[in-house]
C-alpha cells in the first residue's frame, strides 16, 4: 500500500466553452462506488436537460476501482480521457461529472477529448486536493531542559502536535509520517542524549490542511 496518497477533500466545479458548446465539470470526493453513482445520478437530475453527462471515478488507495462513462459521445471521446486526467494527475477517491450542453457544432474526436479533459482540469483547480498520509503516533516524554530541543525538531520538520502536556515534566504526542518515523525518533534520541523517552502508538492515515490534522482514522482506512 502506497505510503501516501492524493485525494479531493472538497470538491468543485469548472467550465470551458468550445465552439458554443459548454462543458461543465463536477468534481466530489467518494469513498466507494456507491457514493460515486449517487453523486453521479445527483449531478444528472441537476442538469436533466442537458445533450451528455459523461462521467469519470476512481477509488482507492491503488485505484483498485475506476468507471468512465461516455453517455452517448463518441467511444473514447468523454469518460476515458476524463479518467486520464484523474490518474494522470494521481488523484484518487474522486468522481467527475463532465455535462455538456450542446451548441450546434462538431467538435471531432481530438476536439472533444481536449474539451472533456479541460473541463476536469478547470474543475480540479476550483477543488481543495491534499495528500493522505500514513503516519504514526509517537509519545514523548521529556523534562524541561531539553524542551527546546525537541520544539526545534518538531517545526524544522512540520511534525503535527496532537496534544500536549505541562506538569513536572512535558508530554507530547506527535504524529509522524511513517516513512520519517525512524529518523525522526532517532534524531529526538540524539538531541537529548537519550534522556527523553519515545513510545510508539498506532497507525493511522492523515492529512493536513493549512498546518491543521484532518481524517485522523484507522490503519485499514484505504
Amino acid at each position: 500500500m502506497a505510503e501516501s496518497y492524493r485525494f479531493t477533500w472538497q470538491g468543485g466545479t469548472g467550465e470551458l466553452t468550445e465552439k458554443k458548446s459548454r462543458f461543465i465539470a463536477t468534481v466530489a470526493p467518494v469513498k466507494s462506488e456507491e457514493e460515486a453513482q449517487s453523486f453521479i445520478e445527483q449531478t444528472k437530475k441537476k442538469y436533466w436537460d442537458a445533450r451528455h453527462n459523461c462521467t469519470a471515478f476512481t477509488i482507492g488507495s491503488q485505484h483498485q476501482l475506476t468507471r468512465c462513462s461516455d453517455d452517448g459521445e463518441p467511444a473514447g471521446t468523454a469518460g476515458r480521457p476524463m479518467l486520464d486526467v484523474l490518474l494522470g494527475e494521481n488523484i484518487h477517491d474522486t468522481a467527475v461529472v463532465v455535462t455538456r450542453y450542446f451548441g450546434g457544432t462538431l467538435l471531432g474526436t481530438g476536439g472533444l477529448v481536449r474539451a472533456y479533459s479541460g473541463a476536469v482540469r478547470e474543475a480540479l483547480k476550483a477543488s481543495v486536493i491534499l495528500e493522505r498520509q500514513k503516519g504514526v503516533r509517537l509519545e514523548i516524554g521529556t523534562d524541561y531542559s531539553d524542551l527546546g530541543k525537541i520544539q526545534y525538531l518538531i517545526g524544522q520538520n512540520q511534525i503535527p502536535v496532537l496534544s500536549s502536556s505541562y506538569t513536572d515534566a512535558v508530554a507530547l504526542e506527535l504524529l509522524v509520517p511513517q516513512n520519517f518515523l525512524d529518523s525522526f525518533a532517532s534524531s529526538i534520541t540524539e538531541g537529548t542524549a537519550g534522556k527523553a523517552s519515545l513510545s510508539r502508538g498506532g497507525a493511522c492515515w492523515y492529512a493536513l490542511q493549512e498546518g491543521q490534522v484532518l481524517l485522523l482514522d484507522g490503519e485499514e482506512s484505504q
